[in-house]
């Protein structure tokens, strides 16, 4: 099944469900907690070198879809180039290769997400936190597909606008709150599942420069069904206002509603009531935040840890059951199937998919935190200790640690050269080999 993308040139394909799954997936077991992956289970870049070929020459795909699979299929083969590690107590030499760097691949978000958590450790206040989710139902899939762009952006404005106006109203909180939203768009079974992570204050800044807390702020942030409702509306709102514009672009099953006002009667006779926003109680302290949102940010629809095999041209791998008291089960997909569901996930480019906002939107988060701490008379928790990338430790000796001295990319070009100052043995010739 080809991926709808037109807004970005990309072709028209034949129509998939509006909702649902195309294939049944069938549980066969369930833990508590993800087990460990066994070292000769595939991962995704496995599995496109071996069925990628077939699936491209059957499906029509996106330019941006096509880079994601070379991308993924070629990390860490090569094809990026090579760099070269020496042990600074024995001199072990070792040759590696350069990962893709693409934020859709499951193998390159590691180094990514970590130096994101130690930014935001600077940011953080010695105040409670809450996690807030908004969720796009499932009838918006078909615009989803077409509309990448207009639909993802429309859920951050909406969502974001509705937790700053109920920050900013004077009967709620009268100050303004800080937050960052951290979009995924998936399920558990990879099917399309657009939902926003918020991590928000509890508590803001008013304009006399105070700290305002919460009137509930050991339970929950704000009423959850009066942030459905505004959410609700706002989205609604900006989506007819797409429609009026000509921005969105309509699947198959949805062109009778081509003329707005069908496009409106659609919309108030077919879309639900009541839309998901979930509110999580306070975390405990910085620290627990930010091992939460570590788990959250740079993640990919799938990671290489749950798919468990692939036999038969089936891939079975681990989801939560989120219906079962987020249990971990197995589930199998046909391997055409779950590579299509995986590409569905592909952001346009530049699409910024972590945003901030209130004071702590970009360029407003060094001036007011600083403002913020003497708001609240510098009762300061100690901060998280830095996360710090420890080099890997030496293979041979397993005392000394890896440093990298030589970067080669793909052409055999130095990229980037650096010897270390210590007494290790010589660097063979070969070292800058490609």
């Amino acid at each position: 099944m080809a991926q709808a993308w037109p807004e970005n040139g990309g072709v028209t394909p034949p129509v998939l469900l509006c909702c649902g799954l195309r294939q049944p997936m069938k549980t066969l077991c369930s833990h508590s907690k993800l087990p460990e992956k066994p070292e000769t289970s595939p991962t995704v870049g496995d599995i496109f070198r071996e069925y990628g070929p077939a699936f491209r020459a059957s499906n029509r795909l996106h330019p941006r879809q096509h880079k994601v699979m070379y991308d993924i299929e070629h990390c860490r083969c090569g094809e990026f180039g090579t760099h070269w590690e020496i042990c600074d107590t024995c001199g072990h030499l070792e040759k590696g290769y350069n990962s893709c760097r693409n934020r859709h691949c499951p193998g390159c978000n590691n180094i990514a997400r970590r130096r994101w958590v130690a930014a935001r450790i600077d940011e953080l206040l010695p105040v409670s936190y809450h996690h807030c989710v908004f969720t796009l139902p499932d009838i918006f899939n078909p615009l989803c597909r077409f509309n990448r762009q207009v639909m993802y952006d429309l859920l951050f404005e909406s969502a974001s606008k509705t937790l700053l106006e109920f920050g900013e109203n004077p009967k709620r909180l009268g100050a303004k709150i800080g937050f960052y939203g951290i979009l995924h768009t998936w399920g558990g079974n990879l099917w399309l599942h657009p939902h926003i992570h918020f991590i928000v204050t509890a508590g803001g800044i008013n304009t006399r420069g105070e700290w305002v807390e919460p009137r509930y702020s050991s339970t929950f942030l704000f009423p959850v069904k009066a942030l459905s409702n505004v959410f609700r509306a706002k989205f609604l709102s900006g989506l007819i206002a797409a429609h009026s514009r000509g921005d969105l672009k309509l699947p198959d099953e949805l062109t009778q509603f081509s003329d707005l006002c069908a496009f409106r009667q659609w919309l108030f006779h077919t879309v639900p009531k009541a839309w998901v926003v979930y509110s999580k109680p306070p975390f405990s302290g910085p620290a627990e935040v930010v091992k939460y949102i570590g788990r959250y940010t740079h993640s990919t629809a799938i990671s290489n840890n749950r798919i468990i095999s692939v036999k038969d041209d089936t891939v079975e791998f681990w989801f939560k059951n989120t219906r079962n008291k987020s249990r971990w089960e197995t589930s199998a997909l046909p391997v055409m199937e779950f590579i299509d569901r995986f590409l569905l996930h592909v952001l346009p480019k530049h699409f910024h998919r972590i945003r901030y906002y209130g004071f702590l939107a970009n360029g407003q988060a060094g001036r007011h935190i600083p403002a913020i701490r003497q708001a609240l008379n510098d009762q300061a928790t100690p901060d998280p200790a830095p996360l710090k990338e420890q080099p890997p430790r030496c293979p041979a000796c397993g005392k000394g640690k890896m440093i990298t001295i030589l970067v080669l990319d793909g052409h055999g070009n130095v990229v980037k050269e650096d010897l270390p100052k210590i007494e290790i043995k010589q660097i063979p010739a070969k070292a800058r080999e490609p």
